[in-house]
């Protein structure tokens, strides 16, 4: 299964919808956004796939935020400040990551096999023991070698990047 990590849309539509023709383009079935969607209307862009999401520090209007994840249906879920995810047997942890203090704290604990966080619009790929550590990147106020999303292959354990300037 393919997995698309994206992180810190701002309400930036050209790219949510760049983003999504992506995930179409690479079969990905569920999205992981690591915060900062932060208007609610951003949430109707990801129909068609199962949404997973957590608040970033500019997702001010939760209560909104919630019912157009409740409106996308299925298993699609905004979990909080932090969500623990299991895709094909792989542990992913989510979180906005404003502290990389946190961030780096979790990755080392080695609990999860994937730790997904965004915030400082600059992409991450690294491994701290059995963790890859990823930060998709972000889609205002980043590099253009930063304006990218990830996919995850469950099967493989790999990271693509895919930028959204292709």
């Amino acid at each position: 299964m393919n997995i698309g990590i994206i992180s810190d849309t701002h309400d930036n539509v050209e790219a949510i919808e760049r983003a999504t023709e992506i995930f179409e383009e690479e079969g990905v079935e569920i999205v992981i956004h690591c915060g900062d969607f932060v208007a609610p209307l951003m949430i109707g862009y990801f129909d068609g796939f199962e949404l997973h999401g957590v608040l970033g520090n500019n997702d001010g209007d939760v209560a909104n935020l919630q019912s157009q994840f409740d409106a996308l249906g299925g298993e699609s879920e905004l979990h909080g400040r932090f969500a623990s995810l299991e895709f094909d047997g792989l542990s992913v942890a989510v979180l906005h990551g404003e502290s990389l203090e946190e961030v780096e704290a979790i990755a080392a604990g080695e609990t999860y096999d994937f730790v997904c966080y965004g915030h400082h619009h600059e992409r991450e790929l690294s491994d701290e023991g059995r963790t890859t550590v990823l930060n998709p990147g972000a889609h205002v106020l980043a590099a253009e070698d930063d304006r990218t999303v990830a996919v995850v292959d469950t099967r493989t354990e790999s990271v693509r990047f895919r930028s959204l300037l292709e």
